[in-house]
């Protein structure tokens, strides 16, 4: 029961993301990029770039923009240039244990939310 409560809860929260990004961000929405952003709990510029087939540049922005408005948060790397944003309400149902409240907007307040 519990793995299917952790799917529920991926889910909910990826449908939010979709939601808000799509409503807030219309230009950089993709159902593909959506995908990417759920496939683990974080991502590097290289990695959205070649699932989107974008420029490194326009791929740096859109992920710039969700870390902006608190969607990811960015960590740098301390080998390099590279980034990793971190969808932390993902991650955070990984890590504990999922029993999460759906939630209602992913901005800050979601994405700061702890999972119960």
């Amino acid at each position: 029961m519990e793995t299917l409560s952790l799917v529920e809860h991926i889910r909910r929260l990826m449908a939010a993301y979709k939601q808000q990004i799509r409503h807030e961000y219309p230009k950089i929405y993709s159902q593909d990029f959506i995908n990417t952003l759920f496939r683990h709990p974080y991502t590097k510029i290289e990695l959205v770039q070649r699932e989107l087939g974008k420029t490194r540049q326009t791929t740096a922005k859109y992920l710039d923009e969700l870390y902006d408005a608190k969607f990811l948060s960015k960590h740098k790397h301390k080998l390099g240039r590279s980034n990793y944003y971190i969808n932390d309400p993902l991650a955070a149902l990984f890590l504990e244990t999922p029993a999460a409240s759906e939630p209602e907007s992913v901005g800050e307040e979601a994405v700061s939310a702890k999972v119960e």
